[in-house]
């Protein structure tokens, strides 16, 4: 697969189709792969030039050597209302999105962002308003503390020490997916298993999740500063999402003028098959009103 430079970091990354383009943001310690590639294919067949890539710190991508702090210490600094020392802030992340637009000659973009994903998508409509045809932020959050934590079983899966060896990984990342997977949605146990194994041979990462998540909370509440947003903007959240409640869902179309919100009843935080065709009809939708927009 191919990489570009981007904001001083080289990104790997995928494109498919062809039509308005249309770039996917994953979330913490996610790759590109955790796009379903059978989702990433029902999107370009869309008529829309669908791009997703690695994160700094995930996949392919340039990875880091920051040694972070224990989880536990940066979440009581959170409780505590102390500043929060990251390698490096969603902002610095949004500046790698449009770095890649930048890098594939790409002057705006439709932009679909999932979890932290999403948080990067708000990020850069605000820095880089006029690069963002559209937003759709999926079951994302805008930062404000009040709305954005899940189950605390769900946080731990996400934000436990992950170990070194192949093996545990794989382990562990099972158990991360069962956790945050869709309850009225359940996945094969076997699909479960290949995303995992294919995850860890991959790229195997330990500490690169962890610094995306000290990003997260060192970027603050980004609720006032999207009340400026003039950007055709979609909500999608899944009912029944264990780590980013709906909740937060709710905060988010409240901030942003004018944006939509859609549930999806039963769904939780991960990408099942049996919602594809939904999503994509939606954020397709999306984007076909925001073309006209134009």
């Amino acid at each position: 697969m191919p990489q570009v430079e981007a904001n001083g970091i080289r990104l790997e990354y995928e494109s498919m189709g062809e039509g308005p383009p249309l770039v996917l943001v994953m979330g913490v310690g996610a790759q590109l792969i955790h796009w379903p590639d059978g989702f990433y294919r029902m999107l370009s067949s869309r008529g829309l030039r669908v791009i997703r890539f690695d994160n700094r710190d995930s996949g392919l991508s340039t990875i880091l050597s920051t040694k972070p702090p224990p989880v536990f210490t940066t979440v009581g600094q959170v409780l505590l209302r102390r500043r929060v020392q990251a390698p490096y802030t969603l902002w610095d992340m949004a500046d790698d999105l449009v770095g890649l637009l930048d890098a594939l000659d790409i002057d705006s973009a439709h932009v679909v962002g999932m979890s932290m994903g999403g948080m990067i998508a708000q990020c850069a409509a605000i820095a880089h308003p006029r690069r963002l045809r559209s937003l759709t932020s999926m079951s994302s959050t805008t930062g404000d503390r009040r709305v954005s934590w899940g189950k605390p079983r769900a946080l731990w899966a996400l934000t436990r020490p992950r170990p070194s060896d192949p093996q545990a990984a794989i382990e562990l990342e099972i158990r991360i997916l069962k956790t945050i997977s869709s309850k009225g949605y359940p996945l094969r146990e076997q699909d479960i298993r290949e995303l995992a194994t294919r995850a860890v041979h991959r790229s195997l990462q330990p500490q690169g999740g962890h610094r995306q998540f000290l990003a997260i909370l060192a970027s603050g509440n980004r609720t006032r500063k999207l009340a400026a947003l003039r950007i055709p903007t979609l909500v999608l959240h899944g009912t029944d999402d264990p780590l980013i409640p709906p909740a937060a869902a709710e905060a988010t179309a409240r901030a942003i003028p004018d944006a939509r919100l859609q549930w999806i009843e039963g769904w939780g935080h991960d990408l099942p098959p049996q919602i594809w065709p939904r999503l994509a009809d939606a954020i397709s939708e999306h984007v076909r009103k925001a073309e006209n927009q134009r």
